[in-house]
This record gives structure tokens, C-alpha cells and sequence, in this order.
């Protein structure tokens, strides 16, 4: 009889299978994962086109008709970064006790290997996620993400930059004053962005404010005072709500000119690779989008997985593999992964930053 082995790649490859997502705004709400993202390559396809907004000519009956050029689009073929975080294991993890396990539980060495490697890709999971969140962030943000490589915790190697097109003009926006300024200008800016899209043909659906900046906008008497049920004017509403998303709230609805936006407020954080904590968003910026502006995609990985001496290809999320190094006796757990952010439109998210100060 065939005896179990944990360390097998199939049975990892299950287990991370098993493995529940945590939700991350920016990733799930703007850059689902969707069918066809997942590439059996090295390289993955970006794919983004214009909005069309032209309309169809008067045609003459002697004509008959009038031909229509098909819309144009850009692709572009990219190298995801490679994400790869790694655990020890070792032979006396897989007697003690383990954090949360019952004093005296009769667990045997294999079911407990089975808890712990659950368990460690549950946590490198999460720095995978945390990366990609990130990763989303900085595509909305700059239309753009640098992805600097490491050799080891701390020696940096190749940079690698991804931009998805060049005109800074169609992506950002710049206010003419603060908005909480006594010149500044919140609901023409905010529609003047909207109206950015909409020329396109892309949504406007959510507002998405910094901290600072969400904090500003409830100070702006104009807001309050439009939102006073006795000025006669239905603008929207304001009622803060937690999300599902760490560090996230539902702020409520304001109308801008016709665009019916859902105002966020961000102020998600993570530690950088010198231990910092930073924001994913900046506190005193804005942006103006809607969900499912873009998609993140995903690499396949080339590896020698564990009992195997040939390269085999895995497309997926994730791709788990166990490492035995016998001449230094020590034995690790890793989890890859090629994430890569990018729009399926031309431009489909506008942002301004320094909106507040």
C-alpha cells in the first residue's frame, strides 16, 4: 500500500487549492481574476482600447450603407515579476505542540505536517496578497508599477517597470485649489473627472478618497449644507459603514452633476521591506473609477517539483513547492507566484493627487 506524502506537489497544490482568500479592496473590487487571466506562459497579454462614442451616419437609400471601422485596441505582452516566499521546516515542529492545538491531542507526526503546511502557506498567502494589493494600487496610481527584485531580504537586484501608456494628461487631474480651501472647488472637480470618463464611454461609479481627504470632504459646509433634508436639494446621502476590506468604509453617495458616485475611504497599510508602515493609498489624494476596471493576471511558473528530476509547467495563483536540501539538512516550503496588474480599458481610473492640505 501507497504511503502519503505530504511533500508530494499534488497533494500542496490541493492544499493551497484549499485555501481561502483574504479580501483586499483594490484586488477584488477593481482587478478581479477572471476566466482567461490564468496564461500556460512565461508571458502574459494586456489587452485596453478606446472608448467609442461616435454615431451612426444618415445614409442615402442609393448607398445602401455605410461601412464602420472596428474599434482598435493595444496589446502588449509582459514578464509578471516572480513572488516567492519561503518557510523552514524541520523534523521538531513535527513533534511539539502546535500554537492553538490541545495539550494533549494524539496528533501523529503526518497529521500535524498536514496542519503546519497549511498553515505556513496560509501565511505566505497573505504577503502574496498584500503584494498584489499593492501592486493594484500602484497601476491606479501611476499608471505604472515598479517591481524591485530582491536576491535576499535585503540585497536589491533587476528593477522591473511596467507602464500601460504614456499620457499623464488623460490619467491624473489636477484641482485648481484645495478642497477644503476657501477657493476650493469639490463637486466641479470630482464631476470634471467623471466627465473625464464619461467622454470615453467608461463608468464613473466610486470616489475614492484618502484618509485626510475622506476627512476633509465631511468638513466642507457645502456638503453639509446639501445634505441638509430642509435645503430642497436631494444631493445624496452620507452614512459611514465598515466594509468587508481592512482599513476601508462606505462613506455613502454624493451626485455630481448626474454622476451618482459611492464616496471610500481608504486607509489600508502595509509594512515595506525596511519595516515601515505605509499606505496603499495616499491620505490626501482622490480618484474617480468603477469596479472592474481592470484585471490581475497571472504567469506560469517552471519548476522541479519534489521526487522529480524533469522542468514541469504550472499555471495557476499559486504554485507551492517543497525543497529538500540533504547536504545541509534542511528542508523548506515555498509559494510562487507571477501576478500582474493591468486596465482592460484605455485610462479607466482618473486621480488626483494632494487634493487636500
Amino acid at each position: 500500500m501507497a504511503t502519503l506524502n505530504f511533500f508530494d506537489n499534488y497533494i500542496l497544490m490541493a492544499i493551497a487549492e484549499e485555501i481561502v482568500p483574504a479580501q483586499t479592496f483594490f484586488r477584488d473590487r477593481y482587478f478581479p481574476t477572471g476566466e482567461g487571466d490564468v496564461f500556460a506562459a512565461d508571458k502574459v497579454l494586456t489587452e485596453y482600447r478606446r472608448g467609442d462614442r461616435k454615431m451612426a451616419a444618415f445614409v442615402s437609400p442609393r448607398a445602401g450603407d455605410i461601412p464602420m471601422d472596428r474599434v482598435g485596441y493595444e496589446i502588449h505582452e509582459y514578464q509578471p515579476a516572480y513572488i516567492a516566499p519561503s518557510r523552514s521546516l524541520t523534523t521538531d515542529e513535527l513533534k511539539k505542540r502546535g500554537f492553538g492545538e490541545a495539550l494533549y491531542p494524539g496528533m501523529q507526526p503526518a497529521q500535524r505536517a498536514a496542519r503546519l503546511l497549511k498553515q505556513d502557506m496560509e501565511d505566505m498567502d497573505k504577503r502574496i496578497e498584500r503584494r498584489e494589493e499593492w501592486m493594484c494600487a500602484q497601476v491606479m496610481i501611476n499608471n505604472a508599477c515598479e517591481m524591485q527584485e530582491y536576491i535576499d531580504g535585503k540585497t536589491k537586484g533587476e528593477k522591473k517597470y511596467v507602464k500601460f501608456f504614456d499620457s499623464a494628461s488623460e490619467h491624473s487631474f489636477t484641482p485648481a485649489a484645495k478642497w477644503n480651501a476657501a477657493t476650493g472647488n469639490f463637486f466641479g472637480d470630482v464631476r470634471a473627472m467623471a466627465q473625464l470618463l464619461s467622454r470615453r464611454g467608461l463608468p464613473a461609479a466610486d470616489l475614492v478618497l484618502g484618509i485626510d481627504a475622506a476627512d476633509a470632504v465631511l468638513e466642507l459646509e457645502k456638503v453639509q449644507r446639501m445634505l441638509d433634508k430642509n435645503s430642497g436639494i436631494i444631493i445624496g446621502q452620507i452614512e459611514q459603514q465598515l466594509s468587508p476590506y481592512h482599513g476601508v468604509t462606505y462613506m455613502g453617495t454624493l451626485n455630481f452633476g448626474g454622476h451618482k458616485l459611492n464616496l471610500i475611504s481608504v486607509d489600508e497599510t502595509y509594512e515595506d521591506e525596511d519595516g515601515q508602515e505605509k499606505g496603499y493609498f495616499p491620505a490626501t489624494a482622490s480618484m474617480v473609477t468603477a469596479p472592474g476596471c481592470g484585471h490581475l493576471m497571472y504567469g506560469q511558473i517552471t519548476q522541479i517539483d519534489y521526487g522529480s528530476t524533469e522542468f514541469t509547467d504550472h499555471a495557476g495563483r499559486r504554485v507551492p513547492k517543497f525543497i529538500l536540501d540533504q547536504d545541509h539538512d534542511s528542508r523548506k516550503l515555498r509559494l510562487g507566484s507571477r501576478p500582474l496588474a493591468a486596465p482592460k480599458n484605455y485610462c479607466p481610473y482618473i486621480f488626483a493627487g494632494d487634493v487636500v492640505g
